[in-house]
């Protein structure tokens, strides 16, 4: 049968198969699937056939699909197994996904999901689990295949043909000595090209990029974006290899870690997606609103203390929203670059003077294309020079002002060691509303008469 279908039609020729008993169509549709089609296809179907679907499934089969699923589907599948059979299958999952799967659960309930499993696999989880979160250590896996210096590239072949199925890759074969500790790499290109006589340490590369268990995740997965790695190794404070970290894993961290960004800079705090509810969704996003509707104030109480100069300009009023507003843009990309670049690149002096003096240029360069546009339209529309001027030079000041806040702030929080995307786009913007109001009916009062 080909599956090339659609998906809901593949679910409902799996469900067909299932009421109908007919196991060989079955395996013949799930064997031509990958894992993420089968879990997609375990979400649709209706709960009465999810225990029928996994008794079909090979113990590798539910493995798999349990990695692409989330928690609540995971314990729901293991539950429904039973502790032998979740034990054999939970050997044969990712030791780094299966400890981020217990890591939420009580000891009681890992004990007893470990002890199903072989003492050797739910012993290495254990030691997984044992790192901080957000770690190497937390993202390694001991699935990969170490040779000794001192094999030759035959021996090197023989067990790679024993453990190839095993390793979670093949890219990259790691060397050790008599003690464990890591002395070379070896590509599987290398292997391959290499007289079967050679011994490996004269075919390795002795200068090994590697990671410490401890070492944060973003720093491992700039490393591996840096050097293009498919896997990275991972080493304890004596050198001694522990584990690889895979890349995609990376991925994955990449992915979360950006989607954690993108929240802070909304200032919704924790994740909100389609299926979150109202109330939770409101909940979460209420504490930064407040904070920044009491800031906000500050602008209305700025305006009010200018409402003799509005009074006798009320033209004024026309272009307080746009520089307001342009102020906070600016602000907001200028934040958006900050943050980006901190994940990517090296932080120290030199660079974030370079930074600064770079944004102040965009600032000054935008400022005045912009503020020389937007006197030419005051001018054109009020015929009044002086207004040009004020809205123009205020727009000059502003956007420049708010470019380097939107670098600044970050910046700062970053050396404080606290997370610089909490700098979010609406704390910026409001400070930046601030800013920009204090400044147009600042540069407006010094020039009232002539505005008049």
């Amino acid at each position: 049968m080909s599956t090339n279908m659609p998906a809901d039609q593949i679910t409902l020729q799996i469900i067909k198969s299932l009421k109908e008993g007919k196991k060989k169509e079955f395996h013949g549709i799930v064997e031509e699937l990958q894992p993420y089609d089968i879990a997609r296809v375990f979400e649709e179907l209706p709960e009465k056939h999810h225990t029928r679907f996994l008794v079909l499934l090979s113990p590798k089969q539910i493995a798999d699909l349990i990695q692409e699923l989330e928690k609540a589907y995971q314990l729901e599948i293991l539950t429904k197994l039973g502790i032998e059979k979740s034990g054999h299958v939970m050997d044969l999952m990712d030791n780094d996904d299966l400890a981020f799967l217990l890591e939420d659960l009580s000891p009681d309930k890992i004990e007893e999901l470990l002890s199903g499993m072989k003492e050797e696999e739910s012993q290495i989880v254990q030691n997984i689990m044992n790192y901080p979160p957000e770690t190497a250590g937390r993202l390694m896996t001991n699935r990969f295949v170490w040779i000794p210096q001192h094999f030759t590239v035959r021996e090197t072949v023989d067990k790679l043909k024993v453990f190839a199925e095993y390793s979670e890759t093949i890219n990259y074969l790691y060397v050790i000595d008599s003690d464990k500790k890591l002395v070379g790499v070896v590509s599987y290109r290398d292997i391959i090209l290499a007289d079967e006589k050679e011994k490996i340490q004269d075919i390795m590369y002795s200068r090994v990029i590697s990671v410490s268990a401890d070492s944060d995740q973003e720093e491992v997965a700039r490393i591996i974006e840096r050097y293009d790695f498919l896997a990275i190794p991972v080493v304890e404070r004596n050198n001694q290899l522990v584990g690889i970290v895979t890349v995609d894993d990376i991925i994955d961290v990449v992915i979360k870690e950006a989607n954690e960004d993108i929240e802070k800079l909304s200032a919704s705090g924790k994740a909100i997606d389609f299926e979150t509810k109202a109330f939770v969704a409101a909940y979460r996003r209420l504490p930064w609103l407040i904070l920044l509707l009491f800031i906000g104030i500050v602008s209305g109480t700025i305006i009010s203390g200018f409402e003799e100069t509005l009074s006798k300009v009320v033209a004024l009023a026309f272009f307080m929203p746009m520089i307001a507003g342009m102020t906070g843009n600016t602000g907001t990309q200028s934040l958006a670059v900050v943050v980006r670049g901190l994940i990517t690149h090296d932080i120290d002096k030199g660079v974030v003077f370079r930074l600064i003096l770079r944004e102040l240029k965009v600032g000054l360069i935008i400022g005045l294309t912009c503020g020389i546009l937007i006197s030419m339209i005051a001018f054109v529309w009020q015929e009044n020079a002086v207004l040009g001027l004020v809205v123009g030079s205020s727009l000059v000041l502003t956007l420049i002002i708010g470019t380097l806040a939107g670098t600044i702030i970050p910046l700062i929080l970053y050396k404080l060691k606290i997370d610089p995307a909490v700098a979010s786009g609406p704390l910026i913007t409001t400070i930046n509303d601030i800013l920009s109001l204090l400044i147009y009916f600042g540069i407006a009062t010094i020039f009232i008469s002539k505005l008049m």
